[in-house]
């Protein structure tokens, strides 16, 4: 068989389509991974928003990646035009957390995965991946990074705070620090023992802080 006997329709005739029991188990099993990958996503969602359209929007992403795989896969001439039709989309929607982007490849995987008709790999990996987003996203929030704003009136009440935040906290660096006539101002990263910012009022009621503030920290913002 030669390369133009490929695109005959003789041959075209002879190649076999996905029978409805295949369309119908894939479609279901994509179904089940999408609303499994949408759960992991609503349980490990750390964002400002939450938006219940990006979760449906996971799991139609993998139905509809199955049935494009199962329709590329059946036939020859349609896998290269599909090449051609994919080539020209263009995606303009801006990502705003980075973890979204793993979702999203990961739905597309799945599909891809489970209309090749790697059904173990496609199940159990996803089920992997998802525990391990499950127990590194979901980490207690006093583990994570928090700055610390603190306006002093001089150098002692600087060294008081400092050695009150070292004492109460986990973890203190100094990030920076802005001096001027009569006041101190610092920005220091530290890690909480327990969950719990009661020492916040208390560094605040210190003689010589004038304010302190507390603010969570990705590493990119603060809010």
């Amino acid at each position: 068989m030669t390369f133009n006997d490929i695109f005959k329709s003789g041959f075209m005739e002879n190649v076999s389509s996905v029978s409805v029991v295949d369309m119908a188990a894939a479609l279901l099993l994509a179904f089940g991974l999408g609303m499994f990958i949408f759960f992991v996503y609503k349980k490990t969602f750390s964002g400002v928003m939450y938006s219940s359209g990006f979760g449906v929007t996971l799991i139609a992403l993998t139905m509809i990646t199955t049935v494009v795989i199962l329709a590329v896969t059946s036939n020859v001439v349609l896998s290269l035009g599909m090449v051609g039709a994919l080539s020209i989309v263009r995606f303009r929607t801006a990502i705003k957390e980075p973890l979204d982007i793993a979702f999203l490849f990961w739905s597309i995987a799945a599909g891809i995965v489970l209309a090749a008709g790697m059904l173990p790999l496609a199940v159990f990996g996803s089920l992997f991946i998802g525990i391990v987003l499950l127990v590194f996203v979901n980490r207690k929030p006093h583990l994570n990074p928090y700055i610390v704003v603190i306006g002093c009136e001089g150098h002692e009440s600087e060294r008081q705070a400092l050695e009150f935040l070292k004492g109460r906290v986990q973890r203190c660096v100094v990030k920076s620090k802005t001096a001027q006539k009569g006041m101190v101002e610092l920005n220091l990263e530290i890690r909480m023992k327990e969950d719990n910012t009661d020492f916040i009022n208390e560094l605040a009621a210190m003689d010589g802080i004038n304010s302190a503030v507390l603010v969570s920290y990705s590493g990119e913002y603060m809010g």
